[in-house]
């Protein structure tokens, strides 16, 4: 693979990301899904390393993301300082630094999902990327976690 080949993946992976964080910004949990491969996996983590939840399939991510929204609610998602390894024309794994906030309102139910009113995050998304049919999913989607600020 040459640079220029190599350079275009990289951009590719950089859009996909940023997608991924404005479908969640706006609610968009369909085709925030869409970016999935159908069994693509999504695992948040606490900072200390265990697993919060682990989403399989994109079913299962419009369901428990989605449960993060509502009327009311503002999403905020950072991307900053990307790493992407692009090991060939069909396969990419990439590091990006986080942050997200997320209000509830005073009146919005608290789940297992989302068992808060008000968070504060930093951390990495950690992906494995496939491309299929010409175009690159995520297969694998890690969210691990430096810090959480929680409010009531």
């Amino acid at each position: 693979m040459d640079t220029a080949e190599r350079l275009s993946i990289t951009e590719d992976l950089r859009r996909l990301m940023a997608r991924y964080v404005r479908y969640a910004d706006h609610q968009r949990w369909q085709d925030l899904a869409g970016l999935f491969t159908p069994d693509g996996t999504f695992t948040p983590r606490k900072p200390d390393g265990s697993v919060w939840l682990r989403m399989e399939g994109r079913e299962q991510i419009v369901a428990t993301v989605g449960s993060s929204g509502g009327p009311g609610v503002t999403l905020i998602h950072h991307l900053f300082s990307d790493e992407i390894d692009v090991a060939s024309a069909t396969a990419a794994r990439g590091v990006w630094a986080m942050e997200d906030i997320v209000t509830r309102p005073a009146d919005a139910p608290v789940s297992e999902a989302v068992p808060f009113r008000g968070m504060h995050g930093y951390g990495h998304y950690r992906v494995r990327f496939v491309r299929t049919g010409g175009s690159w999913f995520i297969a694998e989607l890690e969210q691990t976690r430096i810090r959480l600020d929680f409010t009531d």
